[in-house]
């Protein structure tokens, strides 16, 4: 089989055998197909799709393009959560622990940033010491003994998924739907989970923007996974506007600190809970999805979620000194407002513009294998929320830069992904769907 036969037929809108596919993934594992033939292939798919039976088939041979884990000798029922990504969506960072303290064992293998969207693992580096390169028997030890724990791809775990997924972050193919499900349902299969709770961002700050796209997506995912046997439910989140009001790696942080010790935003509270309240829920840990809001909400308000965040970091060598301290973690040099020019009601904000302008701050990757500043970043005003009344010479929002001059750069760019209105505005609905 010649690789480049296997591009021109995608190229060309035809279906791609299981075989074909197989090949051109192990392909790629091996040195075979350079990075030049799978960027040409993402883009073919990119401009062409996949029907439902090929995205399977590239699933699978993601997933077992390496090692999979079975982690039955540790629990006998392991949930995971996956965003399919969106501006300052730190959730995991707050679900994880809050399953967790409710005896919900909770194995995750996250990702970096792609394009405007966060990335776990990156969030996670801005914790000094903090490790995410577990090897197999370190997840499953740490599983075992914590009940929580996110670490990155091993070069075990499916790492035709890894290489892929910085590669579509660098070649314009992120917002492709089969790329999509497949990455991160063969991350969920590679790591053993029992149980996989899809966290579908839509709107300008995701890849996918319409509802519609959001339920395609997440019924895809629900038919890969229950066609290999795992449980399976959605969520539809908006995303039009950041989630909560953090959006940079050390930044979110912070946030999930302060939401695991009883403050934070309403909207990213009342996401988590509802996150958090899936994984009981499809867990067997509630009867019912009162009662495991219920316990969520009560996780968080008397401290066994934020204990739980405490043992899993200091478990995978994050500083203990710095789990209270935000100081201990980066901080950005040069900190200064972006000022609302005049008063109203906040109509717009662009989620996508502001993680695009993260990323030119240095929060996020412009080229495969970019460092990443993880200081950087911007921190929603109390009144930077939609719907919310704004007055004119108060903060929309603070940008954390590393410049002078990328801060002005940021506030230029930033101006433009507000609109206002004379009259009150409705917010946005937060959870749009729930698939189960």
């Amino acid at each position: 089989m010649r690789f480049v036969d296997v591009i021109v037929k995608k190229r060309e809108g035809f279906e791609l055998t299981p075989e074909e596919i197989g090949a051109f993934v192990r392909g790629y594992v091996t040195g075979e197909v350079p990075d030049y033939q799978a960027s040409a292939w993402c883009m073919a798919t990119y401009f062409r799709s996949m029907t439902a039976r090929e995205t399977t088939s590239l699933t699978e041979a993601m997933a077992f393009s390496g090692a999979t884990l079975d982690l039955h000798d540790v629990a006998p029922f392991i949930v995971d959560k996956h965003s399919s990504g969106g501006v300052g969506d730190k959730t995991t960072l707050v679900v994880g622990p809050i399953a967790a303290s409710l005896g919900v064992p909770v194995g995750k293998m996250s990702g970096r940033g792609l394009s405007y969207s966060g990335g776990t693992l990156d969030k996670l580096e801005s914790i000094p010491g903090f490790n995410v390169n577990l090897s197999i028997q370190q997840f499953k030890d740490q599983l075992r003994r914590v009940g929580l724990v996110v670490a990155g791809q091993t070069p075990e775990l499916a790492p035709a998924d890894g290489k892929l997924y910085a590669l579509r972050d660098v070649t314009g193919t992120v917002p492709s739907l089969p790329l999509i499900a497949s990455s991160i349902m063969s991350k969920k299969i590679a790591a053993g989970a029992d149980a996989i709770v899809l966290d579908v961002k839509v709107g300008r700050g995701a890849f996918m923007e319409s509802e519609a796209e959001g339920l395609e997506l997440a019924r895809l995912m629900i038919q890969i996974g229950t066609g290999l046997g795992k449980k399976m439910s959605a969520l539809i989140g908006d995303m039009s506007q950041p989630l909560g009001m953090a959006i940079g790696n050390a930044l979110e942080v912070v946030e999930a600190v302060e939401m695991l010790q009883g403050h934070g935003a309403e909207d990213f509270r009342r996401h988590c809970i509802e996150v958090a309240a899936e994984m009981l829920l499809i867990a067997g840990a509630a009867p019912t999805v009162e009662a495991a809001r219920s316990q969520a909400e009560a996780a968080l308000q008397d401290g066994t979620a934020w204990s739980k965040y405490c043992e899993f970091v200091i478990a995978q060598g994050g500083d203990p000194a710095g789990l209270s301290e935000s100081g201990r973690l980066p901080r950005a040099p040069v900190i200064e407002p972006l000022i609302a020019p005049a008063s109203g009601y906040l109509a717009r904000m662009d989620a996508r513009e502001v993680g695009l302008t993260v990323v030119e701050l240095g929060g996020g990757r412009a080229k495969k294998g970019d460092p990443v500043d993880l200081a950087v970043g911007v921190v929603l005003a109390e009144q930077g929320k939609v719907g919310m009344q704004v007055r004119a010479g108060e903060p929309l929002l603070w940008i954390h830069a590393r410049t002078a001059a990328s801060l002005e750069a940021a506030r230029a760019r930033l101006s433009n992904a507000y609109a206002l209105s004379e009259t009150p505005v409705t917010r946005p609905r937060l959870i749009h769907q729930i698939i189960r």
